[in-house]
């Protein structure tokens, strides 16, 4: 057996119990149908992202003589029988197919936001000897669509939110896209799940420290720059001064990247944050800060968010002053912000920007970084994301099938084949025998081994803003 430890081998990439459902069809089951939906959860508009990466990375690659022998000899050890595996069906894949798989996926366009209960995409084999291939792509294809989908749809939560605060307390809404930070690469479980769901973020905002995201964006969906960044210290860098060194660490982060037009970021809590503010940089560098040319932005990373963040900001309007926006909110001097990256979650969030302006403090002194309750603190149960199958074909003859748990009617699946009618911004599932003239959103991305649609990054971005925008105007 060839040796590719280190390559993906999507035949590998299901559950145990499904290398043995091919033999559990009824005979004559020609095809499956299968859809996969976000069954409930928050937040309750949910944003389509991820299909076409997978498809890219996984569907569009032609199944391999060596993925069979290492499928075969794993699954026959790991079940302890030699009657399991379908070699059978995969060798007719990749004799009939050239290794093409040959299932259909129609799906919702990349971007869009739909509510709970509506189909985002739904995939049948189109070879009736792989009737047994649909639903074997679950796991795979499951985790494809419902972690990135999950990511975006919190970030766009957490921009709502940010713009809501934005409109009440400061004059504009210009540095929303930038508001939101994405700290979570360290946190995610892997570098694709880091890739994936910084990419997910980006569909709404352009800050980002997650690198592979970018690398994510670039080579499945041809964004050349999907966010941007700046020189930021960590501990490391200001510890390594030594406490009696601090100032001298903030003195040179200002000397290496400020300038007309620069923005930089130092953390001031590695000793004591409010000596840092209080003295050294509202005494010490108060000058060099003003004089910078460009921006600083102030980190703190500890304590409790909702009392440290708004004492931070006023603490540095004591030393550097302030103005007053139309709204009546305080703002600091255009020069000086405070980031805060430690302890943001989409539940902590609001409560941060609601103790900001209780103080009469405007949302825009704030920029935040949001790490592991962004990519991390959520699962496919936040959303409550399924795949079923909900249609067959038996010796020529149709046959619609659900599962109708007595124990947790929210469990209860769809039965038949499923289209998505309405409009953008208002999508409804619909079955697909009812549909009638109506369009249906649900279109084929994929056939055969071949992708179909292939989209940009700034195309989902555009889809995603406009439903954005549109709400906005109608709550207005």
């Amino acid at each position: 057996m060839p040796s590719r430890q280190n390559s993906y081998n999507l035949l590998l990439d299901t559950d145990s119990y499904k290398l043995t459902h091919w033999r559990q069809y009824p005979p004559g089951t020609e095809h499956v149908s299968a859809y996969i939906e976000s069954r409930g959860g928050a937040p309750h508009e949910i944003v389509f992202f991820g299909l076409q990466a997978f498809l890219l990375d996984a569907l569009c690659q032609p199944v391999q003589p060596w993925q069979i022998e290492e499928t075969e000899a794993l699954a026959r050890a790991h079940l302890g029988r030699d009657d399991c595996f379908n070699r059978a069906g995969w060798e007719h894949i990749l004799q009939r197919h050239g290794g093409r798989l040959p299932v259909s996926i129609e799906a919702l366009p990349e971007g869009s936001v739909v509510g709970h209960r509506v189909p985002v995409l739904q995939v049948v084999n189109t070879d009736p000897a792989c009737a047994w291939l649909t639903c074997y792509l679950e796991t795979a294809l499951l985790r494809a669509v419902w972690y990135p989908s999950t990511v975006a749809s919190l970030s766009f939560a957490c921009k709502r939110v940010l713009r809501r605060y934005l409109e009440e307390t400061a004059d504009s809404t210009a540095a929303l896209d930038l508001q939101l930070h994405d700290f979570g690469a360290r946190g995610a479980t892997c570098e694709p799940a880091a890739a994936i769901g910084g990419a997910a973020h980006l569909l709404n905002f352009r800050g980002t420290d997650t690198l592979p995201a970018l690398r994510l964006a670039q080579r499945c969906y041809g964004e050349p720059l999907a966010g941007v960044s700046i020189p930021a210290a960590e501990h490391s860098t200001i510890t390594a001064w030594t406490r009696d060194g601090e100032v001298a660490a903030y003195r040179n982060l200002i000397r290496q990247f400020g300038g007309p037009g620069r923005t930089l970021a130092f953390v001031v809590d590695s000793y004591d944050l409010w000596h840092a503010i209080d003295h050294l940089l509202g005494e010490q560098l108060k000058r060099e800060i003003e004089a910078c040319g460009g921006r600083v932005a102030i980190r703190p990373d500890s304590g409790r968010p909702t009392a440290v963040v708004p004492e931070v900001v006023e603490r540095l309007m004591r030393h550097f002053g302030h103005r007053v926006n139309g709204k009546g909110f305080r703002v600091l001097p255009d020069y000086l912000r405070v980031i805060q990256g430690d302890g943001v979650t989409p539940e902590s969030l609001p409560q941060i920007l609601a103790a900001l302006k209780a103080r009469g403090l405007s949302t825009e002194n704030c920029t935040f970084g949001m790490g592991g309750g962004l990519l991390q603190r959520l699962d496919r149960d936040t959303l409550q994301w399924a795949m079923k199958a909900s249609w067959l074909q038996i010796d020529g003859r149709p046959c619609d099938i659900a599962k109708t748990p007595v124990t947790d009617p929210g469990k209860a699946s769809r039965a038949g084949r499923w289209a998505v009618t309405g409009e953008p911004g208002a999508y409804r599932a619909a079955a697909a025998t009812q549909l009638g003239p109506q369009r249906n959103f649900l279109r084929p991305v994929f056939r055969n081994g071949r992708l179909l649609i292939r989209e940009n990054f700034d195309l989902l971005r555009q889809r995603l803003r406009l439903h954005f925008e549109s709400a906005e105007a109608g709550a207005g």
